[in-house]
């Protein structure tokens, strides 16, 4: 009696060691291991550029001179927060953390748009002079996170919605051309000439939708009409369907004027620089949301272009000519996520190749493109 309750026992102990080696060489699959690594890149970028304690900022300076903070950066930590919330990451906190630090940046109590830019001064993260005003590619990815979060968490505790409603109507009035029905560069664009400047990575058309729905102000629903139409008219300007860094547009019907050189910010004013290697990025998302033919085929004639290459590097000329030799991941990452949501299998593997595998912790613009993206 006293061998079969032995063996009994070592049999029973042969299950539990075989069960729990078994439990402990179980695999991932393919799409749980990408969620995981789009949710560690989150981790990694979140130590290397995430400041403040109970108001938590990304700092954009990377690592030179003072710290500074951008609304820009602010809409991407938000977004990115709630995506990998999405993906089984518990980020409500940090994301608390973002919200409050947007709330204590505002232009205004009344005006909820955020300052575009504070910097250290005293220990204290403060916007002067033309800081104060807004920047409109943040305050619409900030609208956008806080939908999501309202969506993902709900607004009970935090009212994510109300704090949503409140920034789209802002939004519409101090940052859409009252003709054009375009976004403009922010609430200083007042003037003929300042409101004409297009920043074509703002033509987010699937979060004008969304606005529309959410809010159910109709006015969304024209300016997402009147980017529609932008899109398609910048695709056809070129055979390769680049979009510049900017553009001037002027009347209801959109008319398009090329820019020079630091006409608005930089050299690359009229090229595909640090604004415009958004767009595959931007129309993915927008194909995503809304499924539309004007987007499909819009980004399906940059990739092409794209698809071209031996590998992406910075900066182009619309015609198609690389101005450098040397690669950026705020241009690779923004084409590898339109090559997959697309189904470009090629491209995404090319580009998957030249992404870097662990965040690059000096370089605020790049490291955060690729995150945010990932998490899309």
């Amino acid at each position: 009696m006293r061998k079969r309750r032995l063996m009994g026992a070592i049999i029973g102990l042969g299950l539990i060691v075989g069960l729990v080696a078994g439990i402990a060489t179980v695999r991932p699959t393919a799409s749980e291991a990408k969620i995981n690594a789009a949710v560690t890149q989150y981790q990694q970028w979140r130590k290397a550029y995430v400041a403040g304690s109970s108001q938590k900022y990304v700092k954009s300076n990377n690592g030179q001179g003072k710290t500074t903070a951008l609304s820009e950066g602010q809409g991407y930590a938000m977004l990115a927060a709630v995506l990998a919330a999405k993906k089984g990451a518990k980020t409500q906190t940090t994301f608390n953390q973002f919200y409050k630090y947007y709330r204590s940046h505002r232009v205004s109590s009344k005006v909820p748009l955020m300052q575009w830019q504070q910097t250290k001064r005293s220990g204290k993260m403060t916007s002067k002079g033309s800081q104060k005003n807004s920047a409109t590619d943040g305050d619409l990815d900030i609208a956008y996170a806080l939908i999501l979060a309202d969506k993902q968490w709900g607004s009970r505790k935090t009212n994510y919605k109300k704090a949503a409603k409140s920034l789209i109507k802002a939004i519409k009035q101090k940052e859409i051309n009252k003709t054009t029905y375009l976004p403009t560069m922010g609430n200083w664009a007042t003037s003929s000439y300042d409101v004409s400047k297009l920043r074509t990575a703002d033509l987010m058309t699937g979060y004008f939708k969304t606005f529309a729905k959410y809010t159910k102000d109709k006015t969304w629903n024209k300016v997402a009409k009147q980017s529609q139409v932008a899109v398609k008219k910048l695709s056809a300007r070129h055979k390769t369907g680049l979009f510049p860094d900017f553009i001037f547009a002027t009347k209801k019907s959109i008319k398009l004027k090329a820019v020079k050189p630091y006409t608005i910010e930089s050299g690359t004013d009229n090229q595909v620089g640090y604004n415009a290697c958004r767009v595959p990025w931007r129309l993915a998302q927008t194909y995503k949301i809304s499924k539309d033919s004007v987007t499909k085929k819009a980004l399906k004639k940059q990739l092409a272009f794209y698809n071209k290459k031996k590998k992406i590097t910075a900066v182009y000329t619309v015609g198609g000519r690389a101005v450098n030799s040397y690669e950026n991941t705020a241009f690779t990452a923004p084409v590898h996520v339109a090559a997959k949501t697309m189904g470009y299998k090629s491209l995404t593997k090319k580009t998957a190749k030249q992404l870097p595998k662990k965040i690059e912790k000096r370089n605020y613009f790049s490291a955060t493109l690729q995150v945010v993206t990932a998490l899309q």
